[in-house]
């Protein structure tokens, strides 16, 4: 593989209740990149930040890192700790879906300052995937084309988040919840065991409670009570729908509800076998990747012929 390089940024989130919120920022790309390479923006889920989530160092493996994967192939490739993950500021608020959409517009303030881009592809998993969906709507231009994957829209048929909803008023009350090993290895194990390694959920675990024992609520509490949070009417641009064969999360009838909603014909319906939640950090990641490389290089229609 090519030499990858990694940088480092803050943005700064303007908030009427927290003040200014500095956001982490990380990127990588292959030494020598082309100035109008194109960028790949990754968005997070509820419960680990995005450097861990897509630059996980396995101990004794080199192919757990999506970041080193799209970088190795052209792209530049980026990520944002929200509000209250990770290295991002700490603060008491809720962090929900509507403050990750403009955690998303403040990092891409630093994108579009580093590399002269104002449209990116981008990619977004579980509540990543709503945040992402969010922005999009919210900045029509802004997104190329927009992959998620383990997306809810109004969570009908949904087990996870059924379950879910009995702590729902203690989400509501309560801006931050505890994590622990146990908690991460249940990411990777429920819904259905064999379809990760745990040497993954260890050093996932490894990763996120170096820097922390708690995270936000507010995903939680959008998904399990204020869904439906985005209009699949008002995202223009392509998308993608990853469906992992065994995600307990996302109820393929909801989500071809809302892919028959989009209105863009350009847009992809992919359903994975053998992958379940945890689909960038499982062990068929591979093909998980191959359809997120698939959609990005579609070509460009061709004029019909008159």
């Amino acid at each position: 593989m090519a030499q990858i390089d990694r940088a480092e940024y803050w943005a700064q989130k303007q908030d009427a209740k927290q003040g200014n919120v500095k956001l982490y920022v990380y990127r990588k790309h292959a030494a020598g990149l082309q100035k109008d390479a194109p960028v790949l923006f990754l968005v997070h889920g509820s419960s680990a930040s995005g450097r861990s989530s897509f630059d996980l160092d396995v101990p004794g493996r080199n192919d757990y890192s999506l970041m080193n994967h799209f970088a190795g192939l052209g792209y530049d490739v980026w990520t944002v700790d929200h509000e209250g993950y990770g290295r991002s500021d700490r603060t008491d608020s809720h962090s929900g879906i509507a403050s990750g959409a403009l955690d998303l517009a403040a990092a891409m303030e630093i994108v579009k300052r580093e590399t002269g881009q104002s449209s990116v592809f981008m990619y977004g998993g579980s509540s990543g995937a709503l945040r992402a969906a969010l922005y999009a709507q919210q900045n029509p231009g802004c997104v190329k084309r927009l992959m998620v994957s383990a997306l809810v829209y109004t969570g009908e048929g949904s087990p996870t988040l059924a379950k879910r909803r009995e702590k729902v008023e203690e989400y509501r009350s309560h801006p931050r919840r505890k994590v622990d090993r146990a908690f991460v290895h249940s990411m990777f194990t429920r819904d259905k065991p064999g379809t990760s390694e745990m040497i993954a959920a260890d050093a996932l675990a490894d990763a996120e409670l170096a820097l922390g024992d708690t995270v936000p609520n507010g995903t939680y509490l959008d998904m399990c009570a204020n869904l439906p949070v985005i209009d699949p009417l008002k995202i223009a641009c392509p998308v993608c729908i990853i469906r992992g064969e065994y995600d307990g999360i996302a109820a393929e009838t909801d989500l071809l509800d809302f892919f028959a909603k989009l209105p863009s014909k350009d847009k992809q319906f992919v359903f994975v076998s053998d992958l379940a939640h945890a689909a960038t950090l499982s062990i068929n990641r591979h093909k998980f990747w191959h359809a997120m490389t698939s959609f990005m290089a579609m070509p460009q229609n061709r004029a019909l012929a008159t």
